[in-house]
């Protein structure tokens, strides 16, 4: 891990070489553009493979989550945007990292071995983002200027576009196949071994 780590500022969409440089352990605030998924946006993007959605994706970031939003005039208010659990998503989000060129993921817990491959291979990173902090990271969201899916699969699943700035989160597995998740799996591992005897 890097305890030396930098604090990056980063556009999405972005530059994959930027991407790279990034470490586990760095600090990122993010600006720009970000696009919602949960299960049936992955579902969906893994089955149908979308043309309509690649721009949306193209060196940008998936982030899971299903927001808590409320109409304001002819937009919407996001009240409150936390991170889903990841995980849920490891049986699509490596074909989905290289199909549609994402630049990485956004959520909370980490990932898999197979995503954290596809991270290494396509130059990519996950972000890890506060679980319970929804209603500070909705203050970072200062617009959404699209919005799919709505009708056939509701809020909270919906595919937003979010136009934020510095949306803070944090580099828990890189482009070089670091893995925090990883790491503080295997020393709980010894831990528990070291506890419990063989």
């Amino acid at each position: 891990m890097n305890f030396e780590a930098n604090q990056v500022r980063l556009q999405s969409p972005g530059d994959r070489d930027v991407i790279r440089s990034l470490r586990v352990g760095d600090r990122v605030l993010l600006s720009g553009f970000i696009v919602t998924g949960r299960d049936l946006v992955h579902r969906m993007l893994a089955r149908d493979l979308p043309d309509s959605v690649r721009p949306l994706l193209r060196n940008a970031f998936i982030y899971h989550c299903g927001p808590v939003a409320v109409r304001d005039g002819a937009g919407w208010r996001i009240v409150s945007a936390g991170p889903t659990t990841s995980m849920r998503e490891e049986p699509y989000q490596a074909g989905i990292l290289k199909e549609y060129g994402l630049l990485g993921v956004i959520g909370k817990g980490g990932m898999g071995r197979a995503t954290s491959i596809a991270l290494a291979e396509t130059g990519g990173v996950y972000l890890h983002a506060t679980g319970g902090a929804g209603s500070l990271l909705a203050s970072r969201i200062v617009g959404v200027p699209d919005l799919r899916y709505l009708a056939e699969f509701g809020v909270p699943e919906a595919m937003w576009v979010f136009q934020v700035s510095d949306f803070p989160a944090t580099v828990t597995m890189d482009s070089t196949g670091s893995s925090l998740h990883e790491s503080v799996l295997e020393l709980s591992r010894e831990r528990l071994a070291a506890l419990v005897g063989p």
